[in-house]
């Protein structure tokens, strides 16, 4: 039991991507105001971005080179201690996405507030009825 204790707080990391994971969704669905939804999908995106990152490290992990120069001498390094770089790269190319989703979505609630004047999503449907 003692072991599987350590194993758990050994992984605090994971568990506070699960936490930010769950406030994003949490405010995805029960907030009613727009900009709250669209900052709760920005932290739920980063929550899986952090986590992509976290798994392509590694503890004791070199560049991916075949061969490292040390006072001149060349020698080959193990490629079971290479730390993979795609999810790094990926992970660049996500949060690009998520930058360039949230600019799009905050000018689609500009133009919300600007048609409907609120960014409350009960009050949005009530109008949207009423028209």
């Amino acid at each position: 039991m003692e072991a599987f204790l350590n194993h758990l707080v050994a992984k605090y990391n994971f568990w506070l991507y699960i936490i930010l994971m769950m406030i994003g969704l949490y405010a995805m669905i029960a907030k009613n105001n727009l900009i709250k939804k669209l900052v709760g999908m920005n932290i739920f995106q980063t929550a899986i971005i952090l986590f992509y990152v976290s798994i392509g490290s590694k503890r004791g992990g070199t560049i991916p080179i075949l061969e490292h120069v040390s006072g001149g001498a060349q020698h080959a390094i193990d490629p079971a201690n290479y730390v993979n770089p795609l999810p790094h790269v990926l992970m660049l190319t996500a949060i690009v996405v998520s930058v360039s989703t949230f600019g799009v979505a905050l000018a689609l609630a500009i133009k919300i507030y600007q048609r409907y004047k609120t960014l409350e999503e009960d009050e949005i449907l009530t109008r949207i009825r009423e028209s």
